[in-house]
């Protein structure tokens, strides 16, 4: 028995593979399936099933492509309904991989038809769980998403029931395979760890301790943050289908003129630019956003741009690809082309070009004091909560857009994060809707408390 976890830092997803005696099931694969091919060729076994734990809200699942490639067959949980061939497993139904087994757990609460799956081992030997967004490592999955005509405080009565006649009365060495770590927007306090045991998660997940269901459904809903826009898309796009990624390559994988660049920046083009913060920052096309490929970039992507715009990649070259297909990850199909050559060669064109000031943390009180400069702190809630730079207000980057408009364009205002990597995305935003008057803070939070560290307010 060989069990791989396929993880994807930039939308904090884990894929699964199992594989016994020459068969293997893939578990919730992404959309750019090349990896699971790859491994099956290399591994030379033939791919059974392809297992969905349930209709994904944050990515764009490769199960279809995955099994038009190789015959596996597509297995849901009870109560899905897709657009398309699958299978319908019942509640405890038990399905053979080579010499072992898998029991599918039907556990709704974060969507209806959400499962787990129970890995058997050849011994007869439960041996580990793939969890999907049922159970995550210090959270569960949050009951507020996609419910239609059901309420959060039922879809969460659902989720208590399921951990408490599913999955709590597991032995406490079953491995923990979930579907999602740290960063993703399916739960609230998710660990970084991505690996754990139903034992350590009885102990430490706060989901899993004694407490009435009512206490249960209030801990899991409140102060929920607003998910990212493109999940109801990418939920839809799962049941009903999509068109291949090599088909949206092939359409969107073209590198355009400067005359063509032009004329997008005069239509109604969203100019993304997904460079480093700080090459952004010494150049770029005005009224470009920056999200750099170095962080979650598809996530703020789908938090902060509608789905259905029409946009134009500037990056560096050969990062073109990897931009368009993450971006396919979580489901947009509106990309003309991309622009890989230095913002430099644009300075003989008639493209408008800008730039964003940055400042070293050591230098933001003699900027205070000169230029009267408003302080936004881009982070999260939580980490604002932790610490702070004196009096610094919080506007996380997920409501960014909708606070834009309370702002006054001739005030200077100062941007923070936890690195820069999110507040460079904020600068840009603001610069798009007409702000001259912005600095952002190189190194975030982490260089002013070392070099600033008497102006942090702390929380003990």
């Amino acid at each position: 028995m060989h069990i791989q976890q396929l993880y994807t830092n930039c939308l904090a997803q884990a894929a699964y593979y199992i594989e016994s005696n020459g068969e293997a099931a893939i578990i919730d694969p992404l959309r750019d399936i090349d990896i699971y091919i790859e491994l099956l060729k290399k591994r030379g076994v033939k791919l059974k099933y392809i297992l969905e734990t349930h209709f994904h809200a944050d990515f764009v699942s490769g199960h279809i492509d995955l099994s038009q490639m190789t015959g596996a067959s597509i297995v849901f949980g009870p109560g899905a309904a897709p657009n398309y061939k699958a299978y319908i497993a019942q509640d405890n139904e038990i399905l053979k991989v080579g010499d072992c087994q898998i029991q599918v757990l039907h556990t709704p609460g974060h969507t209806l038809e959400s499962v787990c799956f129970l890995l058997i081992d050849d011994e007869n030997k439960p041996h580990s769980l793939f969890s999907g967004d049922t159970l995550f490592i210090g959270d569960v999955g949050r009951p507020d998403l996609l419910s239609g005509n059901l309420s959060a405080d039922v879809l969460g009565s659902m989720l208590y029931m399921s951990l408490h006649d599913k999955i709590m009365p597991l032995n406490d060495d079953i491995v923990l395979y979930p579907g999602h770590g740290a960063g993703s927007a399916c739960g609230r306090s998710m660990s970084s760890d991505t690996v754990s045991t139903i034992g350590a998660q009885k102990k430490h997940n706060y989901a899993l301790q004694p407490q009435s269901r009512e206490d249960f459904i209030e801990a899991v809903t409140k102060d929920q943050p607003l998910p990212p826009s493109y999940f109801f898309k990418d939920a839809v796009i799962n049941k009903t289908g999509y068109k291949p990624l090599s088909e949206v390559l092939h359409r969107e994988l073209i590198k355009i003129s400067s005359e063509d660049l032009l004329k997008y920046t005069k239509d109604s083009v969203t100019i993304l630019d997904v460079r480093k913060a700080d090459e952004f920052a010494e150049l770029h096309i005005k009224n470009a956003i920056n999200i750099g490929l170095s962080g979650s970039y598809a996530v703020w992507a789908g938090t902060l741009i509608p789905i259905d715009n029409k946009l134009v990649i500037i990056c560096n070259k050969n990062d073109e690809k990897d931009a368009i297909v993450r971006l396919g990850r979580v489901g947009y199909e509106n990309i003309l082309g991309y622009w890989n050559e230095p913002i430099t060669e644009l300075k003989d064109t008639t493209i408008q070009l800008s730039s964003i000031e940055s400042i070293e943390a050591n230098v933001i009180p003699l900027y205070i004091q000169n230029k009267k400069a408003l302080v936004i702190d881009i982070r999260t809630p939580s980490e604002f909560e932790k610490n702070k730079f004196q009096g610094a207000i919080n506007i996380p980057l997920n409501q960014f857009p909708n606070f834009i408009n309370t702002l006054n364009k001739s005030d200077v205002i100062l941007l923070y994060c936890a690195g820069g990597y999110r507040s460079m995305i904020a600068a840009s935003l603001l610069q798009k809707e007409g702000f001259t008057n912005i600095v952002n803070v190189n190194g975030g939070m982490s260089k002013i408390e070392l070099l600033l560290r008497e102006l942090v307010e702390y929380v003990f």
